[in-house]
């Protein structure tokens, strides 16, 4: 296991992963960002990820097909679904694909944080949310 936890967080507004990229960072993570789910996908395929989020809403490719590509490839990775639709059948639906937790927008850099924190918890990573540190 490294130390630092590796995220990809794929949205396709360019503002999203701007202001969450260093919000991560802050948490001890290494973050790759992509606005393109095609992109995204082909990273995945080439590199483990220890958590993947993921807009729903996307064109072409939606973020349920990114859930389903993520998780055929590794079970262990955690998928956090972000969405701008407070639509609880889609949340539902990503949660019973196999979604750690999913985040409606609009959200805070520290709503993310907690969730990344919960799922850096269950994946044995000992991440205080409220230091911003990975624990060595």
């Amino acid at each position: 296991m490294t130390e630092r936890l590796e995220v990809l967080l794929l949205d396709d507004e360019p503002i999203v992963g701007k202001r969450l990229k260093p919000a991560l960072e802050k948490l001890g993570c290494s973050v790759e960002v992509f606005e393109n789910p095609r992109l995204a996908l082909e990273r995945i395929a080439q590199k483990n990820f220890d958590i993947v989020v993921t807009d729903i809403r996307m064109d072409e490719i939606d973020g349920i097909q990114v859930l389903e590509e993520v998780l055929a490839k590794s079970r262990k990775t955690k998928v956090i679904m972000i969405t701008g639709y407070a639509m609880m059948s889609v949340a539902r639906e990503a949660m019973e694909k196999g979604a750690f937790d999913f985040i409606s927008k609009p959200f805070s850099p520290d709503d993310l944080r907690r969730v990344i924190t919960k799922a850096a918890h269950s994946l044995g990573y000992p991440m205080d949310s409220e230091t911003a540190r990975v624990a060595t």
